[in-house]
């Protein structure tokens, strides 16, 4: 009884007790800096972003006022602009489809046991851990029309006849250099996608593929009704971020081609930097396209990741 009083006063203590202001403000210490650097780094320059999309600019820098919607306007006239939107969506689905296919095949390699497995996979990280920019001037390099390591080897190997020749000035024509380039975004893109697939390979319980080896399922069945299913979440994550960073990728293409001849290997990122150089306010209207662009990507990455957890619980 007397405990039952003694608790009794406690909670009329607690209820009484009022919450000062210091102590409601007490979590900001936490999660102030972060919220400081979101403010900062990303909410700030999205402001400034959209803002100057509906500035009329100089070429020289100077606000000459404000466009209004002309510069969203300008920028849906510009003829180039359906071509690179059409290349951009290619460029993205060319080079995630490709890159999920391998990394999917090489998930599985590096799943199983052999002899060096180790060094195998830590020989994978190197494309990843190189800056996208310098391998993207190595095969530059090895791509050069006169001399390049790439040009001499289909010389030796006789599927190359001359050098300085069209045949061999592969970034010199629009159709070739995309295909080069869709090569070294999807050889930088491997190692990433590799070892999220390979992380959710690992996470499968080896309890369910002796129950289907018990069951008499086949390797085949065992794989397509049991892995892939299981695969699921690694894989969407894989994909959406791995679209997230194609779409965004922009040392590639501007080390290997500058997005020429023209615009004819330019996505919508690219383009939106050769704007810059001289139309400074439809350029802010193409970065508020990407912007949205990816917004959407995002939307279906949480979408997913929702789905993801529905499905797992």
């Amino acid at each position: 009884m007397s405990v039952s009083i003694a608790e009794d006063g406690a909670v009329a203590r607690t209820r009484r007790r009022p919450i000062t202001i210091a102590a409601r403000l007490a979590p900001l210490i936490w999660v102030g800096p972060a919220l400081a650097l979101i403010i900062v780094v990303v909410l700030w320059p999205v402001v400034i972003m959209v803002h100057t999309a509906f500035q009329h600019i100089s070429p020289d820098g100077f606000i000459l006022g404000s466009a209004g919607w002309k510069n969203f306007v300008y920028l849906w006239q510009e003829p180039d602009l359906v071509p690179i939107l059409l290349r951009t969506v290619i460029w993205v689905a060319t080079i995630v489809i490709g890159t999920m296919s391998i990394s999917l095949v090489m998930a599985q390699l590096f799943n199983q046991k052999f002899p060096g497995r180790r060094a195998a996979r830590w020989a994978l990280i190197a494309p990843w851990a190189a800056s996208v920019m310098m391998t993207a001037i190595v095969f530059r390099w090895g791509l050069n029309a006169n001399n390049g390591v790439i040009n001499i080897m289909l010389h030796d190997l006789g599927l190359l006849k001359s050098f300085n020749s069209d045949a061999s000035d592969w970034l010199g024509t629009p159709t070739s250099a995309m295909v080069w380039m869709i090569i070294v975004a999807i050889f930088v893109s491997i190692p990433f996608s590799t070892y999220a697939l390979l992380a959710g390979l690992q996470a499968i319980p080896t309890d369910v593929y002796e129950a289907a080896r018990v069951d008499g399922a086949g390797a085949w069945r065992t794989y397509v009704s049991i892995t892939l299913p299981l695969l699921r979440p690694a894989f969407i994550v894989a994909l959406l971020i791995n679209m997230m960073n194609v779409f965004n990728s922009f040392p590639i293409i501007w080390e290997m081609t500058r997005g020429g001849p023209g615009h004819q290997t330019s996505t919508t990122t690219t383009f939106m930097y050769q704007l810059k150089q001289s139309y400074i306010g439809e350029s802010a209207a193409m970065s508020v396209v990407n912007f949205g662009l990816v917004i959407l990507i995002v939307i279906v990455y949480l979408r997913a990741t929702v789905w993801n957890k529905e499905a797992a619980s």
